[in-house]
């Protein structure tokens, strides 16, 4: 493309074609405040905090919709321009509600610092709230209508990314505002709880079901055993929380600051993830020799996206593993296996989980997720609600010693780690598939499927194990996933078998992950966890000594009959 030069404040900028002004500018380090746009989205141009004067126009516009042109001179920065940014967010807080010091995005909220950045001390507007009710109806998502600003930000994280399409605007002028369709609650519209819009917003509009007063009270309480989970993708993404940068591994400071907070054991989730790879690998072997049940095989482990497949897909649903996600197998172990070895009565056991993700609030709450007699998981936090609590009791974090899991529930592989990353629980079960058809085990440079690995919508892979060709496919974000949904139902999916995780990036990118999750940060998480796979001493499922003598005391072999009482379940269609 030919390059376009412009002047911005003076400096001479070389753009692309098709740049805005706020791309340019932001090539030669000047600084356009925004509202409404947010680099992975697209550009909805509504909040006119970020105009620009241009010369030889007489009116102000927006630096993040409007082209770069050759020749064009560009002022961020006159009092025409900061006056009127001034009035948009003046505007914005003359019907906002006036308690940041209670509300759970301080100090993290946008709409807090642009009127911090411009100096707002008074507003000369009189200040008229719409007063519009909360929804509390989702176990894992409040929606604040009052603190919506019409960004739109969370329509098109819903519509554009995720594909789902249950917020849009609702009213005009003063009244209008973002809702679900027919002013309905989350719960009873499509809602997949995948907590992407919480990342979208800017302010505090929607944001996770805060569990931390659960938790606090189960801590405080000396006839309840808690013991904690922590997701693989947390040790990449927590220390990002509490202000380190994005991709440390924080993995025994974790564990150390949860044994300041008083649990009485911390376990981790990647032991179970072990697990999951040993029975859904199995299972899918068990299809392709077998030939009694369809193909391809889909994972199981995301909640939002098997939300996704019980609403739009349901007639695939033969097709998705029985496989209970690693949170809940973790439970159910817990609640069954545990409790039995440290003698422990499972009714005073209180079993909770660190997540990325918000859909796993309702995961745990299913039905379906109480075979081992209790509800397995009883309380979902996400990286954010444990940062919370990290906060809450003063914890220096960046100083904490480094500990070890918990035995047994907490040894696990390096298999186990990448189960955070999109295509991470593919290239575990290919480890340890190959494994189980050849007998031997990969070499140390053959452990790597890079074609599943990346922030590519959907990639492919075909692997030759003792001369058959297993297909595999991996997708993340529900636009993907539909994509592939089509595929299928049309008979035009040659694969074997199909990971699917809901969120981009997999759960590094979950809607529970801090605030300011952007595509390069969920890359950063991702190659942290790739790193951390390489330097455990095990890297396959299978190796798991703590699985292989939970199999050897307990489960007797995958897909026994006590696998699948405890570890596998079912889905249902439900109504879309």
């Amino acid at each position: 493309m030919s390059d376009i030069a412009l002047t911005i404040d003076g400096k001479s900028v070389c753009a692309s074609l098709g740049m805005t002004i706020l791309d340019a500018a932001r090539t030669v380090g000047i600084r356009i405040p925004t509202l409404c746009w947010h680099e992975d989205l697209g550009k909805p141009s509504v909040c006119r905090v970020c105009v620009v004067e241009i010369e030889g126009q007489n009116t102000l516009q927006p630096a993040c919709s409007y082209p770069v042109s050759q020749g064009m001179v560009v002022r961020t920065n006159t009092p025409k321009v900061r006056k009127a940014r001034r009035m948009a967010v003046e505007l914005l807080l003359a019907h906002h509600p006036d308690d940041c010091l209670s509300c759970q995005r301080n100090l993290k909220c946008e709409l807090q610092q642009l009127a911090a950045d411009f100096g707002i001390r008074e507003i000369r507007f009189e200040r008229v709230l719409r007063e519009l009710p909360k929804d509390e109806s989702s176990p894992s998502l409040v929606r604040d209508a009052d603190k919506c600003i019409n960004c739109r930000r969370c329509i098109e994280a819903c519509e554009d990314v995720q594909g789902v399409a249950v917020l849009s605007t609702a009213n005009r002028g003063f009244d209008s505002v973002v809702l679900p369709a027919f002013g309905d609650d989350l719960n009873s519209v499509v809602c997949v709880f995948c907590g992407q819009c919480t990342l979208a917003c800017p302010t505090g509009a929607i944001a996770e079901r805060d569990d931390t007063r659960r938790v606090w009270d189960a801590l405080a309480d000396p006839e309840i055993h808690v013991i904690v989970q922590t997701a693989p993708a947390i040790r990449t993404s927590l220390g990002e929380e509490l202000g380190l940068p994005a991709g440390t591994v924080v993995t025994g400071k974790l564990v150390a600051a949860l044994r300041r907070l008083g649990f009485d054991r911390v376990f981790d989730t990647d032991f179970t993830a072990d697990l999951t790879i040993m029975e859904e690998g199995h299972e899918l072997l068990e299809r392709i020799e077998k030939g009694d049940a369809p193909l391809p095989l889909l994972t199981s482990c995301s909640p939002g996206w098997i939300n996704f497949i019980e609403r739009f897909y349901p007639d695939l649903l033969p097709h998705v593993s029985t496989c209970k996600s690693p949170q809940q197998m973790f439970g159910a172990v817990a609640k069954t296996y545990y409790a039995e070895h440290a003698e422990i009565d499972p009714g005073r056991l209180f079993v909770v989980s660190i997540m990325p993700c918000t859909a796993k609030k309702y995961e745990c709450v299913r039905p379906e997720m109480r075979s081992s007699g209790f509800q397995d998981v009883d309380v979902v936090l996400t990286t954010r609600e444990l940062g919370r609590m990290i906060r809450e009791v003063g914890i220096d974090f960046e100083s904490l010693s480094e500990e070890d899991y918990d035995d047994p529930l907490g040894i696990s592989t390096g298999a186990a780690a990448i189960f955070g990353a999109t295509g991470g629980v593919m290239e575990a079960a290919l480890r340890t598939v190959y494994a189980v058809v050849t007998g031997t085990e990969l070499p140390e440079d053959g452990m790597e499927f890079h074609d599943v690995r990346g922030l590519d919508g959907i990639k492919e892979a075909a692997v030759e194990i003792e001369g058959a060709t297993i297909r595999a496919a991996v997708a993340h974000g529900l636009s993907n996933a539909r994509k592939v949904m089509e595929r299928i139902s049309a008979g035009d999916a040659p694969w074997h078998f199909v990971e699917i995780m809901c969120c981009p990036g997999g759960c590094v990118g979950g809607g529970g992950q801090p605030i300011g999750t952007v595509m390069s940060s969920r890359a950063d998480r991702g190659e942290a966890l790739y790193e951390v796979d390489r330097d455990m001493p095990l890297r396959t499922s299978h190796t798991n000594p703590a699985v292989l003598k939970l199999y050897e005391e307990f489960l007797g072999r995958p897909l026994s009959e006590r696998s699948h009482e405890l570890l596998h379940t079912h889905y249902t269609a439900k109504k879309s």
